[in-house]
Parts: C-alpha cells; structure tokens; sequence
C-alpha cells in the first residue's frame, strides 16, 4: 500500500503544471534566437559561427560589427575577435586593414538623435573630402554597422531602424520589433505587411 501510495507521489509530480512565467526567459531565449539566424543569414555564415563569436564574449550588439569588418578585411572572423580581445578598438582594427570612415556611413534623411547622433555628426561636421580625418568610437561604430544591417536585411529606411531603436533597449529588441512589423505593445507598424521580417536584404553587406 505504501509502495504504492509512493508510486502515485512520484506520477503526480512528473504532470506538475509548467506556470505562466516559465515562459520568459524562453521568449527572451527565442528573441535572440531569431536575432542570430538574421545575422548568420545577412553576413552569410552559418548560425553556430554567430554563436560562437557570442561564446568568445562578444556582445549580441557587436557580432554585427565582427563579421562587418571580417568581410571587408576578407579574414576569419575569429581573427578580428582575437584582436578585440587583446584590447583594441573597433577603429584601430579597421585602420589595420584600411577600413575608413566612409566604408560606415549610412545616409538618412533626418539627422538622428540619441544614442546615433554623434555617430552622423561625425560626418555632418565635415565636407565629405574630409571624412578621411574622422575617428569613429566604439559605440559610433556599433551604431552605424547596426543601421545598416538591420536596414539591409528587412528593406526598410535607415530612419526607420533609428526611429525603433530609439524606443528600444538593444539591437534584438529592434530586430523583433522590425521583423514583426510591430511595437512590443502591439501597436500596428506603419511599415505595413511589406516589411514583415521577409529578410530581402540578406547578403547586402556591402560599404557605400
């Protein structure tokens, strides 16, 4: 009786309803997901390099700018993280392989505000022969690959992912809201079905 008694204890607990908030991390977890395939299909490298560069520290916010300068520079991804490792910024690294401020810009139709104003007003400040001479930081950098990935891959304006950015926390929340073509509060996007996360753009990664 005992025996079973125990039996029916242990029955019991493998059906143990899964509550409600179980589910979070899994959305997040899916959220980030998504955001990988993006870029493994943008950058055209299989989804577990991406993974892997995010194994070796870097930041979801800075795997677009790895495979960015990898592929301009036509070396492994890997040995751009290995430089970023040992302390080198996004700049010096460009500068190694002869990756100038052009090859960055982005053109929008309105000047952005926060966090991408500096990152244009680098090049608003000067004549465009002159963008020789600029000096991007790391976030004007990470900045401006990301406007143009996302822009790229979803076919949608620079302004647009400026515009979503500036209501979002990170870059895979921008992607979620861009490829969903809709606010995280519902709200419909005025981007229409055209722009629902189709991915047109993949594999133009090109600096212009």
């Amino acid at each position: 009786m005992r025996k079973s008694a125990r039996v029916l204890l242990v029955m019991g607990a493998l059906f143990v309803p899964v509550h409600v908030d179980a589910q979070t991390p899994v959305s997040i977890n899916a959220q980030v997901g998504n955001f990988h395939v993006a870029v493994a299909n943008y950058y055209q490298v299989p989804q577990r390099e991406v993974i892997v560069l995010r194994e070796r520290r870097i930041r979801d916010d800075e795997l677009p700018v790895v495979l960015f300068i990898a592929q301009h520079a036509r070396v492994a991804p890997a040995t751009i993280v290995d430089m970023r490792l040992r302390g080198m910024s996004w700049w010096d690294i460009s500068v190694r392989y002869g990756i100038g401020p052009e090859v960055y810009y982005v053109p929008v139709v309105v000047t952005p505000g926060p966090p991408y104003g500096k990152a244009w007003g680098h090049y608003k400040k000067k004549p465009r022969k002159q963008w020789d001479t600029i000096v991007l930081a790391d976030d004007d950098v990470v900045n401006l690959v990301q406007v143009r990935f996302l822009s790229d891959y979803y076919s949608i304006p620079p302004d647009r992912v400026i515009e979503v950015r500036g209501h979002q926390p990170d870059i895979v929340a921008v992607n979620y809201v861009v490829a969903n073509g809709r606010s995280r509060h519902g709200d419909d996007d005025d981007q229409g079905e055209d722009h629902k996360g189709n991915g047109k753009g993949k594999g133009k990664h090109g600096g212009h």
